[in-house]
Formats: structure tokens, sequence, C-alpha cells
């Protein structure tokens, strides 16, 4: 496959970025599009350019590090997957393929196509965890029963790997999708009923002052979303958050 691919390039946050187009020739359709990227980079260094920055790591659809915008989407035109597991017979031989990084007042870029997530670690750690006794009368948590369906909620609201299409791919940048997530999996588990009121107000108020929009409600975050997180998470982290306000 020969492709052309507009890349979005910048040296730094406070540089003013651009898109260059390159070409690339002999791509197999089997290539996953990072390995694509790889192609392009051994090109571009020998020749002497500047690689192109791309952020990666497990490439097996775990670590959500892989966050670029491809012809306009979070993650490419594929469905259930990261940028990683995105093969390219996705495309058509001599396809032009926009690639940009996740747009966001939150997200500033770093380098190129990288930027920085930390915001949804500040949420994390604002309230998205649970207090453990270490006092030496612990209980096994085997043996605190949790209903089935709760149980199962919460391991899918778990599966969230903060890889932040659902902001890209909201027209407020909004970090719901994935806020409420990281508030379900506790909200569903009794382990998680002590800081529960706290927990909703302090994350919540953190996804604020991080910059992120509200919800849209049109349900682009759960379609683009990797791990098909559901808006029902939303739903209930706002009932979560009223309990928690009027009390």
């Amino acid at each position: 496959m020969n492709l052309t691919l507009k890349i979005w390039r910048q040296k730094n946050a406070e540089s003013k970025g651009k898109v260059v187009t390159y070409q690339v020739s002999d791509i197999s359709p089997d290539m996953s599009f990072l390995e694509m990227m790889d192609v392009l980079n051994e090109q571009l260094i020998e020749k002497g350019d500047e690689p192109v920055a791309f952020d990666h790591d497990c490439r097996e659809g775990i670590c959500g590090s892989c966050n670029l915008q491809i012809n306009g989407e979070p993650h490419g035109p594929d469905r259930g997957v990261t940028t990683c597991q995105l093969h390219m017979r996705r495309f058509k031989d001599g396809d032009t393929i926009v690639i940009e990084p996740f747009r966001a007042k939150a997200f500033p870029i770093i380098k190129d196509l990288v930027v920085d997530r930390s915001a949804f670690d500040r949420i994390q750690q604002a309230g998205g965890y649970i207090s453990v006794n270490t006092s030496g009368n612990t209980q096994d948590a085997n043996s605190i029963p949790v209903e089935k369906e709760n149980a199962d909620m919460s391991f899918y609201a778990a599966t969230c790997i903060g890889c932040g299409a659902c902001v890209a791919a909201c027209k407020n940048a909004s970090a719901m999708l994935f806020t409420s997530a990281k508030v379900s999996q506790f909200a569903l588990l009794p382990q998680g009923e002590v800081e529960a009121d706290r927990r909703v107000l302090q994350m919540v108020e953190q996804m604020d002052k991080e910059g992120f929009g509200n919800c849209t409600n049109t349900g682009a975050c759960e379609i683009e979303c990797p791990k098909g997180i559901s808006l029902e998470n939303i739903a209930r982290m706002n009932r979560e958050y009223l309990k928690a306000s009027v009390k």
C-alpha cells in the first residue's frame, strides 16, 4: 500500500504547530497503525529528519497510551480497538490519512502527537480508591457478599484504560465517561460505600478544575471508547453526586 500521511508536527507546547505531508510506500495491510508509523520514522531517521513523536507502550490495547486522532476519529475508523490494535487493512491503497493529537484544553500537547493526560491521574487521585484497614484486624474481601450483577457492572466500569478517547470525541471535551467509570467501579461494591460521598464530590470537583467540559448527551464518548464503557455510568455518577450533595 502507498499512502499519504498528513501529520500534526509541533516542537513543544509553546511552539506553533502545523500539518506536514509525508509519503509512505510498501505498507502491508497486516501491519498495525503504529507499525506503519514506525516505518515512517525509520525513513525519516535515515534521511536525517526528526522522527514523529507519538505515545505508546504495551501495543496490546491495555495501557491506553496510543491516543491518536485518525481522520477525525479517536483511535481511527475501527470500533472497540485502540490505535495499536487498528490494522492498515482498514485503509485502501492511495488513501490520505490525517493524524492529529487528541484535542482538549486539559490535554496540552507535549510534542507532535503526544499529549499530557496527567489530568486523568489527578482525578483518580482525588478519590478513585478505597482505604484499606491494615491494623491486623482486617476483613477478608472474599467474605463480603456482592451481587453478581453489581460485580459484573463494577468490572465493566473498571475496564476503562484512561486513553482519553471519550474526551477527544466530545464537542465539549468532557471527561464524564472516564470519571463516572472510576466512580462506578467503587460505587457498585460494598467496599466503596464508606467513602462514596467524598469520592464522587472530590472527583467531580477535580474534573472541573482540570478544565474539562460538561456532558453533551450525544453519546459519542461511548461509541469511540475502545472498551465500550457505557453511558449508564454517567447517569450513576450523577445520582451519586446528587445524593452526596444533599446530605
